[in-house]
């Protein structure tokens, strides 16, 4: 007994030992800036003097803060326009790419390059692309006779030309996802289709679609997550000193100038545990509701 109980101590010590480098970076980096921003949530404090307990002060000035609810509008809005061009974009490459094509390795390498590449070079390339006078895009708008906008100087169209970079960048990571759920799916539910002389469409719709669903939740739920918490795009591509850049913000760049362009910390520390609290809410509800459309196969 003591032998056994010896050697599960000296297994459990090791597993301990090597886990510690670990845990201590999990805790420094990740579990002490939650436990802290929770706590400055509840103070006013301007990185200078001491924090001062104030309650629920910074939540209730959100409830009134129009520059909050403007940024939760553009959110919003950029979320309603990307999250279904991206969403259908990706599965139709994925649909292509899934085709036993000469050369596709190589088409499939290519489509991932723009995933890999940082958002300030690809703010750079479309922010020549978007330029009114000498970019790319409306020069081949002034071909076919129409005048292009000022796009990343105007909030409304600012929003569009985001939507598109952010399309373009992330399309072929969704790809690589649905990818991975079609190669997942046996062939043969296709070859029983077809002896029953199911056509391509309906082998879509019936075997592919059904059989994807568990890839399209973990894309809902992904891209959910990480766009409401989106930030380079609006950071880095809109000009500067523009209606766009003065305009056109989003939870995240409220955030980072509410705590180190307005050093009210504690106030930035509320609207992010907002920002958390409403993606908690919204994937507890996509969670709740994948029972009614999320298939899995037997």
């Amino acid at each position: 007994m003591r032998m056994s109980w010896n050697s599960g101590f000296q297994r459990w010590k090791w597993v301990g030992f090597f886990l510690l480098p670990g845990l201590i970076g999990l805790s420094l980096f990740v579990l002490y800036p939650i436990v802290s921003s929770f706590w400055l949530a509840f103070q006013d404090w301007n990185l200078i003097r001491p924090p001062e307990f104030v309650g629920l002060s910074n939540f209730q000035e959100l409830l009134s803060d129009a520059d909050f609810w403007r940024a939760l509008r553009y959110t919003l809005t950029f979320i309603v326009m990307y999250i279904p061009l991206v969403f259908v974009m990706g599965l139709g490459l994925a649909l292509f790419l899934n085709r036993k094509l000469p050369g596709m390795l190589i088409v499939r390498a290519s489509t991932f390059l723009p995933v890999v590449a940082s958002w300030v070079v690809v703010s750079l390339i479309w922010k020549w692309i978007f330029n009114p006078s000498y970019g790319l895009l409306n020069f081949v708008l002034r071909l076919a006779g129409i005048e292009g906008p000022d796009w990343l100087f105007e909030p409304q169209t600012a929003v569009y030309a985001m939507v598109i970079t952010s399309v373009w960048k992330d399309v072929g990571y969704i790809a690589l996802l649905y990818l991975g759920g079609l190669q997942n799916i046996s062939e043969t539910y296709y070859e029983a289709a077809r002896i029953d002389g199911a056509n391509r469409w309906r082998c879509l719709r019936h075997i592919t679609l059904p059989l994807l669903t568990p890839t399209m939740f973990f894309v809902a739920i992904t891209l959910l997550i990480n766009y409401f918490q989106m930030f380079e795009q609006v950071w880095l591509m809109p000009m500067r000193d523009s209606a766009a850049d003065r305009q056109v913000e989003v939870i995240v760049t409220e955030v980072v100038k509410n705590a180190f362009s307005y050093s009210r910390v504690g106030y930035a520390s509320a609207m992010s545990w907002v920002l958390f609290l409403l993606i908690f809410a919204i994937t507890f509800v996509q969670l709740r509701l994948q029972k009614r459309w999320v298939y899995y196969a037997e």
